[in-house]
C-alpha cells in the first residue's frame, strides 16, 4: 500500500468514525464522540509508524568496478561504495546475523529483508558477483 493510498484509507475511516460519533452525540450519548476522536488519533499514529517502515529497503548494485549498497531504514539513507576487488563479504555465523560488507574503512550490513536461512546463499551470491569480471 502506497502512502497516498494509506492516507485515503485513513481519511475515509476517520470520516466514518466521526459520523458515527456525531450520530450518537445527537442522540445524547456524549462519550462516544471523544472515544471516536481517540480512536482516530491512535489509528493515525499507527499509520504513520507503518508508513515509515513500509519504505525501508536495501539496494545492492554491482557495476564495472564498484559495488554500491544503499540501505534506507526509517527514512534514513545509509550508503557505501566499495571497489569490487577490495570488498570483503562476511558470511553470517548464525542464521539471525546480517551479512557484513567491509572495505576501504567502511562497513555496512545487508540482508534484513531476506529470510535468515537464505542469508548465507545471498552472501555467496554477492561474493561471486563482486569477483566476476
Amino acid at each position: 500500500m502506497t502512502p497516498a493510498q494509506l492516507g485515503i484509507c485513513y481519511l475515509s475511516l476517520s470520516a466514518i468514525s466521526l459520523c458515527i460519533g456525531l450520530f450518537f452525540w445527537v442522540l445524547g450519548a456524549t462519550l462516544v464522540l471523544p472515544f471516536s476522536a481517540l480512536e482516530i488519533g491512535v489509528l493515525g499514529v499507527c499509520f504513520v509508524c507503518f508508513a515509515r517502515r513500509s519504505l525501508d529497503r536495501e539496494h545492492i548494485c554491482i557495476d564495472a568496478n564498484q559495488l554500491t549498497v544503499k540501505c534506507e531504514l526509517a527514512g534514513v539513507l545509509h550508503q557505501a561504495v566499495f571497489q569490487r576487488e577490495w570488498v570483503n563479504v562476511e558470511l553470517p555465523a548464525h542464521a539471525q546475523q546480517l551479512i557484513a560488507l567491509r572495505g576501504q574503512g567502511q562497513v555496512i550490513t545487508v540482508g534484513r529483508f531476506v529470510r535468515p536461512e537464505w542469508r548465507a546463499a545471498l552472501a555467496a551470491e554477492i561474493k561471486r558477483a563482486a569477483r566476476a569480471s
